[in-house]
This record gives structure tokens, sequence and C-alpha cells, in this order.
């Protein structure tokens, strides 16, 4: 009895400690490169920047809580391409303000001496990943 409670315990304080831990290194990457700015810059809104912020901090926190909880949604056919529309934007515009923040697609391809193939590599890139999304829900999922 006294065992399953310290691991109880224990997985309760290691869960907080790693959930907090992510999410303050995604949260400091996102601070740190600046990417809220430069897409408010991007977007001539920055003015609201601190919307911006507050939907980030928002949308983790209702992320995290309705996956801790389980939660399920009735209607979910109807929803999920709204969603996901919205979740596409997001990580897209993620993506371009850490390629823009860091240059990362044009250093790489000088260095690989890819420079009149870059249209390519960043097709093959949106392809990849467009694909392995593909796999993973319709494939891997089951």
């Amino acid at each position: 009895m006294r065992m399953s409670v310290l691991n109880g315990a224990i997985s309760i304080v290691l869960g907080i400690a790693g959930g907090i831990a992510v999410g303050s290194g995604v949260i400091a990457l996102i601070l740190v490169l600046d990417m809220i700015p430069r897409l408010a810059q991007l977007t001539q809104s920055y003015d609201k920047t601190h919307w911006y912020e507050g939907a980030l901090i928002g949308g983790s926190l209702l992320g995290t809580v309705a996956d801790f909880w389980h939660w399920k949604m009735h209607g979910v056919l109807l929803l999920s391409p709204i969603v996901g529309m919205f979740c596409g934007v997001f990580i897209g515009l993620l993506a371009a303000a850490l390629t823009e923040v860091l240059n990362v697609l044009p250093v790489l391809a000088k260095r690989l001496g890819m420079k009149p193939y870059l249209f390519g590599l960043l097709l093959a890139m949106i392809l990849g990943k467009m694909t392995g999304s593909l796999f993973d829900f319709f494939i891997y999922q089951r």
C-alpha cells in the first residue's frame, strides 16, 4: 500500500516537472528567437503582440487540460477541418518564423551547393511533412 502511494506521488511529481520543463522549453524557444514579434512584423500587426502571446499560452494550457482530462467532443466530423486548418496555419506560421529568424534553408542550400534546387528542397520538405502526417493520421493511429 505504501509503495503504491509512493509510486503515485513520484509519478505526479515527475509528470508535473516534465510538463513544466517541456512547456518552458517551447515557450523559451519561441521567446528567445523573437518569433512572435517577427510574425507581428510580417503581418503588420505589431500592436496586437499581447494577443498573440495570450493565444499561445491559452492554447497551450487548453490543449494540456484537454489531453490530461481526456475531453471528448461531439460533432467532431464537422469541426475537424476547421480545427485542422487553424492548427496547420499556426504550424506553418511558426515554421516560417523559425526559418525567417534562423535563415536555415538558404544557409543549408548554400553549404550543400543546392542553391539552384532550393525550390525543390522546400517542396520535398513540405511533401515529406505532409506524407508523414497523413501516414500518422490514417495508418499509424489505427
